[in-house]
């Protein structure tokens, strides 16, 4: 059985401060806070398509920030599919600095299954410049307690943020994968209309990395999380009209994960000395392997790297066999 997200999304909601990338409207494309009968509706509807196992899903806002009798309303309405067996359980996403143990017992008791906290980064430079209202111990010690309370938990990560690094990234993979969480979500940072990173790129005081570049990032990134065996659930943001109407820089691509995993793939070439190798990979991706209009096959050329790709459907997707 397949595993599906019904997704309920809050925009904005409890928020305690702007983030200097955050306009949730846009990201979520929601501009109504949904109520409870909103909520039963979108479970009746999902639990119609069969072969799914689903757990609903409270995105877009802070949702433990939120005025309490409304969070209790969207989850009461939420319960009900859980305590019948018709859904697996409640995620919801939240900040670090609105965890505590009156609040996980709470969601205890709703039946929340999964905790997804907005890290960003875990870099305290990073989260001041970006306006978080929160530091890096505060990820930290929610993550502890969730832990502790047996939810599931989940890290965001985002690159490319005002004053970020590379380095500083690769630091934050570090310190969020000895978190132990269940699973990570990877946004590279988009500039969006009506943020603060919008006056700082208008104003030519931040550089936010491009789809290539962050795609580059991302490829150092992933494995990182692979062999720690943390499951990486999103990489980049999902497509919509909204982003692309209010966009104006950073690291968003249709296809991001496939950009990430083309890299990836091209890595594995560019650890080995430049000489004529035969690549061996599965049809399916072949396409992922020679890259978009062919750009990994140029850039080795480039390097002075001379390859035979040979299809071979013994191989996994994405596996790659290098002789």
């Amino acid at each position: 059985m397949k595993k599906g997200n019904i997704s309920i999304f809050v925009p904005h909601e409890g928020c305690p401060c702007a983030c200097s990338f955050c306009n949730q409207k846009t990201i979520t494309g929601a501009q109504t806070s949904p109520n409870a009968q909103d909520v039963i509706n979108a479970v009746n509807t999902a639990l119609k398509r069969k072969g799914y196992e689903y757990e609903i899903a409270f995105f877009g806002g802070s949702f433990t920030a939120i005025e309490r009798d409304y969070m209790l309303e969207l989850l009461g309405a939420a319960r009900q599919f859980v305590e019948k067996g018709q859904v697996k359980g409640i995620r919801i996403s939240t900040r670090p600095d609105c965890i505590d143990k009156d609040i996980l017992d709470l969601l205890k008791e709703y039946g929340v299954t999964s905790i997804e906290l907005g890290a960003q980064s875990m870099d305290d430079e990073v989260l001041l410049a970006n306006r978080r209202g929160h530091n890096a111990q505060s990820v930290v010690d929610a993550s502890e307690l969730i832990k502790s309370y047996g939810f599931e938990l989940g890290l965001q990560m985002m690159t490319g943020l005002y004053k970020d690094t590379t380095e500083k990234a690769i630091e934050t993979a570090k310190k969020i994968i000895a978190l132990s969480p269940d699973t990570v979500r990877i946004y590279p940072t988009v500039v969006l209309k009506g943020t603060y990173l919008a006056q700082l790129y208008l104003s030519e005081e931040y550089k936010p990395l491009n789809p290539d570049d962050s795609a580059e990032l991302c490829a150092q990134l992933v494995p990182m999380f692979e062999e720690a065996g943390i499951k990486i659930i999103r990489l980049g943001l999902h497509s919509s009209k909204d982003i692309k109407d209010n966009m104006l820089a950073g690291g968003f691509h249709d296809s991001f994960g496939e950009l990430v995993k083309s890299r990836i793939m091209v890595n594995k070439i560019l650890e080995l000395p430049p000489a004529d190798y035969q690549v061996f990979v599965n049809p399916r991706s072949l396409s992922k392997l020679k890259g978009n209009n062919k750009s990994n096959i140029y850039l080795l050329i480039e390097r002075g790297y001379n390859i035979k790709i040979i299809t071979d459907n013994g191989l996994d997707v994405d596996e790659l066999r290098i002789k």
